[in-house]
């Protein structure tokens, strides 16, 4: 299938390689150029502008920054929407509003244009790894044309609903996973000032009542999880910087909606302390520095 991919970060790079792996024939864009290089060396073709490397791709796939740069490049002038080819599939994976969202799939509806809105979890690692998980928004039939492709780059494809649904999607779940996080942190701070290991607590509450993914896959203490960036001086997987974006957007679509989020609103200002301190790209793991208060930027 021919693909146009727009935005070669952190994660769109590895995606779009992805891509190119499963045999598609890849038109890369983004504003780096260094990033269209390592693009092109990983198999893609460079383009110079979003709208030549979509062309006449069978589906674009978007990975952007923001709602704005999510809104300029499928309404813009020039937008995506307005020189797609007949038939054309998009496939946004930026992680943004909600109402940006329903915004694009409105208007791709008015189109005639199929638009699934598709955020991912799983960092840089699962990007690489082709591991994502992707939370899909959109009706029931973009849904089934985006999926073949997304099981390229990911292992769990979930239909979460309607319009924007796979945005709602992500920051709920990131919410809950900041939340998990800095209980986890403030166990761990706890229990050193209580003389109890980090060992010793790792095993008793990865088996108890305490268990979750931040204890058992992405502890943020070196030692008990060798894969946890805990033992890498929290060299980022998922940077604080993104976890306080999503968290922003989370309480951005709580106010919206007239949600009490009450944690979700500690932890965004945690988030912000953290990042304020000249650390927000450490892995978000890495609040439990904070938390001890021996944090240095």
């Amino acid at each position: 299938m021919r693909i146009g991919f727009i935005g070669l970060g952190n994660m769109g790079g590895p995606m779009a390689a992805n891509l190119v792996k499963a045999g598609h024939d890849v038109a890369a864009f983004d504003m780096s150029k260094e990033a269209v290089e390592r693009a092109v060396a990983a198999g893609a073709r460079a383009h110079n502008s979003a709208a030549d490397a979509a062309g006449d791709a069978e589906a674009v796939v978007t990975m952007l920054p923001a709602g704005q740069h999510v809104r300029q490049v499928y309404l813009g002038d020039n937008g995506l929407l307005k020189t797609a080819g007949k038939g054309a599939l998009f496939i946004d994976s930026s992680t943004i509003d909600v109402a940006t969202a329903r915004d694009v799939h409105a208007a791709a509806k008015a189109a005639r244009l199929d638009f699934v809105d598709a955020p991912v979890s799983g960092g840089v690692g699962g990007a690489a790894a082709g591991t994502l998980t992707f939370m899909v928004g959109g009706e029931e039939a973009a849904f089934g044309r985006a999926k073949p492709i997304l099981e390229k780059m990911g292992k769990n494809i979930f239909h979460a609903g309607g319009a924007g649904n796979g945005q709602a999607a992500k920051i709920c779940n990131n919410m809950l996973l900041a939340i998990s996080m800095i209980g986890t942190c403030e166990a761990f701070v706890l229990a050193e000032k209580l003389g109890l290991d980090h060992e010793t607590l790792f095993k008793i509450s990865s088996t108890a009542s305490g268990q979750c993914w931040s204890l058992t896959s992405y502890c943020p203490v070196p030692g008990p999880v060798p894969a946890s960036p805990a033992n890498r001086n929290y060299e980022p997987g998922f940077t604080a910087s993104m976890m306080l974006k999503d968290l922003k957007l989370a309480q951005g679509a709580a106010q919206a909606a007239g949600a009490a989020t009450p944690l979700g609103a500690e932890a965004t200002a945690l988030y912000t302390l953290f990042e304020s301190a000249g650390v927000g790209a450490r892995d978000f793991s890495g609040i439990i520095q904070l938390l001890r208060g021996n944090l240095r930027a």
